[in-house]
């Protein structure tokens, strides 16, 4: 199916609302609204554009803001879950684990602040966006934590 150069602009009005504020609430309500078409319609559609749903899609950005601060900043984890939008800290902890396969603490330690600082900031996002195109259930049976 075809998607017209109107309706993508629609979803990606949506996108970034999304991209400039990823530590707000996005429910799919909010995100058709903000493009003119229905809760199911832009679900169906914004996984069609986009390859994720809207729900993963938002994750990426905020576990990718999260390495960041953790990469950058001296912040306690607790403060960095927040500032990307969490609203529980054990979720947080597990969700971040899942994706990137450590916890906030382990990956801060096995970065050093700066260590990045000779790759542009483009490509170092690239190479530590998480990928979200398999679910968790499917990452732990193949590693064999289920």
């Amino acid at each position: 199916m075809n998607q017209t150069p109107e309706l993508l602009r629609r979803l990606l009005r949506a996108k970034d609302r999304m991209d400039r504020a990823p530590h707000e609430a996005w429910p799919i309500a909010r995100l058709a609204e903000v493009s003119a078409v229905s809760e199911a319609y832009f679900a169906r559609q914004f996984r069609q554009a986009f390859g994720l749903p809207p729900h993963r899609y938002l994750l990426t950005r905020r576990i990718e803001r999260a390495v960041a601060l953790c990469r950058d900043t001296e912040l306690p984890i607790t403060e960095i879950a927040l500032q990307t939008g969490w609203s529980s800290l054990g979720t947080f902890g597990r969700i971040f684990r899942d994706i990137t396969g450590q916890s906030p603490g382990e990956l801060r330690a096995s970065l050093a602040p700066g260590s990045s600082a000779q790759a542009p900031e483009c490509i170092a996002r690239a190479a530590g966006r998480p990928d979200l195109k398999t679910s968790v259930s499917e990452k732990r049976q193949r590693s064999g934590r289920e």
